[in-house]
């Protein structure tokens, strides 16, 4: 758990996969509660222009900016290449949400030096760590 809340800790920009605009989805609902605690969140969606008031892009190569989480709501299936975005970025960690795990993905994604976190909620993660705080535990 002490390495799940330095990651939340060091993170300030997380691109989310599969950010829903519907409100009802639980990437739209997780996206907001991780925004509302101070982190930058990026959609990446190819289908939608804006989501919680960010600019939306179709992949992880088209962020002009760098990106210190790369967040998954994808199949398993779709995660190999979204790992392979996220490592020629330069991100720091894959987060995949419940039930998505690729240990494939995940190791290849460690070999490149990122680390990997597989079928965990990162709201979950934060309100457990911070105690439901910040994201600075306040």
């Amino acid at each position: 758990m002490k390495e799940l809340g330095t990651i939340l800790e060091e993170t300030k920009t997380i691109a989310v996969v599969g950010l829903s605009p519907n409100p009802d989805r639980p990437s739209h609902d997780i996206a907001k509660y991780l925004q509302a605690q101070g982190y930058r969140i990026i959609p990446v969606n190819p289908t939608v222009e804006t989501v919680l008031g960010e600019r939306s892009y179709p992949n992880l190569l088209a962020i002009p900016f760098a990106v210190d989480v790369v967040q998954i709501f994808r199949r398993p299936e779709e995660v190999s290449p979204i790992v392979d975005q996220a490592i020629q970025i330069g991100a720091k960690v894959v987060w995949m949400q419940p039930g998505i795990v690729h240990e494939g993905a995940a190791a290849k994604a460690r070999a490149a030096g990122l680390k990997v976190v597989m079928d965990r909620c990162m709201r979950a993660t934060h309100r457990q760590v911070s105690g439901g705080g910040s994201k600075h535990g306040a």
